[in-house]
């Protein structure tokens, strides 16, 4: 009879904590990024369309802002209607963000500029040193440097090594 005590009480635990990792806030990166930095963009190819006020990077694509960098295959660029400045970025295929010393790894990224946010999606994988987390979606505010983990939350925390 105890053990079936034990059993359910551990049983009803990890029930509590699983569905308590639906959704979990974590810091991203060292300090608030700046939104007002300039971005850089380097790459193979680049396709403007000045009908749709749109530019898409292709191959080897890398954005700068500040101590923020992102990389990915695709980017595609929307401008503000005023013509005065980004409005958004759309990243796709093996989408890789790093800040200080974190690093997250999605297969899409979407960049708004005005928000000052970035929602990752699709697989996504948060290394912070030796600890991981990963979920369906990450949106990160880069005003305060926090994000928020939604949709079949997981994670690996290291507690330090033991004394042998």
């Amino acid at each position: 009879m105890g053990l079936r005590l034990l059993l359910i009480a551990l049983f009803s635990a990890l029930f509590s904590m699983q569905a308590a990792a639906q959704g979990a806030s974590v810091a991203f990166g060292t300090i608030a990024q700046d939104t007002s930095l300039p971005v850089e963009v380097s790459s193979d190819e680049l396709a403007v369309d000045q009908e749709t006020g749109t530019a898409i990077f292709t191959g080897n694509v890398v954005i700068g802002q500040g101590e923020m960098r992102l990389s990915a295959q695709r980017v595609l660029v929307v401008y503000r209607a005023t013509a005065d400045g980004i409005a958004k970025l759309e990243a796709t295929g093996g989408v890789t963000l790093v800040s200080g010393p974190d690093a997250a790894e999605a297969q899409r990224a979407d960049y708004s500029i005005d928000d000052g946010t970035i929602v990752m999606s699709g697989n996504v994988l948060l290394a912070q040193g030796a600890s991981a987390l990963s979920a369906d979606t990450m949106t990160i505010r880069l005003e305060d440097g926090t994000a928020r983990m939604s949709g079949n939350v997981r994670t690996s925390l290291q507690t330090g090594s033991k004394n042998e």
